[in-house]
């Protein structure tokens, strides 16, 4: 067996690098072999969260693993055919579903099958975008590139119990070049969504969000809902759409602070096409586009470099940064591979 090599130790070290390779494995029908996992962090190996991702992928792909076990530093995937399924999962606790399905979405929709998913677990937990930048956010970014899903939200799910659910559908797609290189709109649509927490402690966070985009010329529009949910939390995105630009950012209520966690100068003094979750999310699909697809973003991270690293590997596709006066353009060449079915 033929198996492409990934040093999981390269740029941030940890789930990033293990969801883009199992993902390109499938679609490129190419077997990996990941060593050195998270091998630098204060818990090395595979993490529950990574080992839900990867147990999906491997009934999607009909694959072979090896080394799928908490605590491996090294994992073994052979990817097979891809099929049409419907899956019921469970993710446990609070895991991120969000997580998970940036690896499914670009797997199923890019090999042109469908995909029928209700899952459990946490929709808006930390160190992961929610679920409403998932589907407000990643969804209409994805949808200039030809790859289409949609997501029904049954439940939220918070931290530590979890226990959200949604259904999720994901449909052939052909992916497209496409280019996010600067943000000419004034329009924010703000959502919240809370549970077991007084309505006004949230809308005053929210009115006081409000003026202070109001104050950076924001046209902004509201939306506040009560949702329950097992545990108490509650979820903010703010976010902007125009023809050349996709830019979201969110947050989770801190309990202590009785306020949103959120980083403003992400949303209001960012000008350019893309946020920096997004620009992660981008690579993949870009990378088997047929032309070059172009975004400008404030800030190559470490996701960022080594999404690109991972991808560039796997798929033979080239990249290129070049800074510019506001932060950084990023150029993907697509390498558009009638193999993959």
């Amino acid at each position: 067996m033929d198996f492409l090599k990934i040093n999981g130790e390269y740029g941030e070290g940890g789930g990033q690098i293990i969801r883009s390779a199992i993902a390109l494995s499938c679609i490129t029908k190419q077997p990996i072999h990941l060593e050195n996992i998270r091998k630098n962090r204060k818990v090395p190996g595979l993490r529950p969260q990574h080992l839900t991702a990867i147990k999906i992928l491997k009934k999607v792909a009909n694959a072979k693993v090896t080394g799928a076990e908490i605590g491996s530093t090294e994992l073994k995937f052979i990817p097979g055919n891809i099929g049409n399924l419907e899956l019921v999962e469970d993710v446990g606790t609070a895991g991120s579903i969000s997580l998970i399905l940036q690896v499914l979405i670009p797997v199923v929709a890019i090999s042109q099958k469908k995909l029928n998913l209700t899952i459990k677990g946490g929709t808006d937990v930390l160190w992961s975008p929610s679920i409403d930048y998932t589907q407000h956010v990643l969804r209409n970014a994805y949808s200039r590139m030809g790859i289409e899903f949609s997501i029904e939200l049954n439940k939220r799910g918070y931290y530590p119990k979890g226990n959200g659910e949604i259904n999720l559908q994901i449909y052939p797609s052909h992916v497209k070049s496409a280019s996010f290189l600067e943000r000419k709109t004034n329009a924010a649509k703000l959502i919240c969504t809370f549970s077991k927490l007084p309505i006004e402690t949230i809308e005053n966070q929210i009115e006081e969000i409000k003026k202070k985009l109001t104050k950076e010329n924001f046209i902004v529009e509201t939306e506040i809902k009560n949702q329950e949910a097992i545990d108490s939390g509650a979820s903010l995105l703010i976010y902007s759409i125009d023809e050349h630009s996709v830019i979201g950012v969110d947050a989770l209520f801190d309990k202590k602070t009785q306020s949103f966690d959120l980083d403003f100068d992400k949303f209001i003094k960012n000008p350019l096409g893309v946020d920096e979750n997004l620009a992660d999310m981008l690579v993949v699909p870009a990378s088997l586009g047929q032309k070059k697809t172009t975004f400008q973003v404030k800030a190559i991270t470490k996701h960022l470099e080594t999404n690109l690293f991972v991808t560039s590997k796997i798929t033979g596709c080239k990249y290129g940064i070049g800074k510019i006066t506001n932060g950084f353009e990023v150029i993907i060449e697509g390498i558009l591979d009638s193999s993959i079915k």
